[in-house]
């Protein structure tokens, strides 16, 4: 998926609850790979885990899935608000005016790094 700064890997996940005739839940996931010295897309080996999945499937069902209905798809997007430790939602694939996935990315690395500063800081204190 290209971002101004980079291009960045999105992997589509879906899961079936009832069968593939079944209502599925899609999640567009953004790796949050940063930075790479060759570029994100080049060097990123980013794969979601059992755990993603189930994090996107209860998600999902928080917000509004059922997936013993026949036909269809249920769109976890990014206003969902879930953010996996590798990953972000990413609405870009089905929508060219989303968020830039590179500004997403590198705020995510940002408040990432701002938290470990935080917790190393008061493990001195």
């Amino acid at each position: 998926m290209r971002g101004e700064a980079d291009c960045h890997r999105c992997i589509r996940v879906k899961a079936w609850g009832a069968g593939k005739t079944s209502f599925a839940v899609q999640a567009d996931l953004l790796s949050k790979s940063w930075p790479a010295p060759w570029g994100a897309c080049a060097s990123d080996d980013a794969y979601p885990a059992p755990s993603d999945i189930q994090a996107i499937i209860d998600r999902a069902l928080a917000t509004g899935w059922d997936p013993d209905m026949i036909g269809g798809t249920f769109l976890l997007t990014e206003a969902a608000g879930l953010e996996l430790t590798g990953f972000l939602l990413a609405d870009r694939l089905r929508d060219p005016a989303a968020a830039d996935p590179s500004v997403r990315v590198i705020e995510s690395y940002w408040r990432t790094a701002i938290a470990r500063g935080s917790k190393r800081q008061a493990s001195m204190e």
